[in-house]
């Protein structure tokens, strides 16, 4: 299964090797930037040009959370290896880690000059890596909140 999201505001599953679709999720207002697997394969987190993160089950076929705090468009997102958090990175140069459990934001990372375009978690730790349009790259401890 391959997972794609576009500027048509759709995620889409896909089966392979046929290629068929096998889910489509509709919700966001805008562009998707960034589309991700829970670890465990029950769910999926999307991030959108309309400044939100979602969370989508797969098995009741929609939005089961929309995450809001971002004030500009969100470039990407990232689930932790727990399937407890996940990471969004924005245009608005935050990054921000997300508790599902308490359906919270936990942690706004700041420090980037510019737009934060991508974020992911190191496997199994608390660290995190951005980048960003200032033209650098950042690790983060997010029990901190600091740059390493």
């Amino acid at each position: 299964i391959v997972l794609t999201g576009s500027d048509d505001r759709l995620w889409k599953t896909w089966g392979f090797p046929d290629g068929n679709i096998l889910l489509t999720g509709e919700g966001h207002t805008d562009w998707l930037s960034g589309c991700c697997f829970r670890p465990s394969g029950t769910q999926l987190v999307t991030s959108s040009g309309d400044t939100t993160v979602r969370i989508w089950d797969l098995s009741r076929r929609g939005c089961i959370l929309t995450l809001r705090g971002h004030s500009r468009a969100v470039r990407g997102c990232s689930w932790h290896s727990c399937g407890d958090f996940v990471a969004s990175a924005s245009m608005d140069g935050t990054s921000k880690i997300w508790d599902v459990n308490s359906e919270r934001c936990r942690y706004t990372l700041r420090g980037h000059e510019e737009s934060v375009n991508s974020i992911e978690f190191l496997p199994f730790s608390s660290t995190v890596l951005t980048s960003s349009a200032d033209k650098t790259l950042s690790l983060w401890d997010v029990r901190t909140v600091s740059r390493l």
